[in-house]
């Protein structure tokens, strides 16, 4: 149903790059871009590459083209290969009587449950400091100068008069 609202043109068909629109939604969202593919198996949104299987992009663009989707479904998840994985006989698991003992010399620890005392110490400044740009640097809360703080300021500060 997702893929019947995109809109999907071809770029390249010799190369198999297609262009696919999202719509635009009632909250302002969407009117997206993705480049798709289809010869390599990627779009630019990442999901195909991430979950293997053809979604609503893909859809949209065998629809374009007039191919079949089931073409695009990796080997893993054909009907040949679920079939062939079930063929073999299995054979049911004997009564726990006939099960053989196996020594296990395992020792558990439990993990330390008790809270220390005292607070948390937090990063002063957070992320890193570039010392040759004096704006990202910590100043002084008397002078606003970088590079020291008010204890070991110098600087009288701004005059109230």
């Amino acid at each position: 149903m997702k893929s019947r609202e995109y809109k999907a043109t071809t770029y390249n068909l010799r190369e198999g790059i297609y262009m696919v629109k999202s719509p635009i939604q009632v909250s302002g969202m969407g009117n997206n871009i993705y480049i798709l593919r289809i010869n390599n198996k990627s779009c630019s949104c990442r999901k195909w590459q991430t979950y293997t299987l053809h979604y609503s992009h893909v859809l949209a663009v065998c629809r374009e083209n007039g191919s079949r989707a089931d073409t695009y479904v990796p080997e893993i998840y054909s009907q040949q290969t679920y079939r062939r994985t079930y063929q073999a006989n299995f054979h049911p698991v004997l009564s726990v009587n006939f099960w053989r003992d196996v020594p296990l010399n395992l020792t558990f620890y439990l993990p330390n449950m008790k809270k220390e005392r005292g607070r948390i110490q937090g990063k002063r400044f957070q992320g890193e400091m570039d010392y040759k740009n004096p704006n990202s640097l910590p100043r002084c809360g008397r002078c606003r100068m970088p590079r020291h703080n008010r204890k070991n300021c110098n600087n009288p500060g701004p005059s109230n008069v």
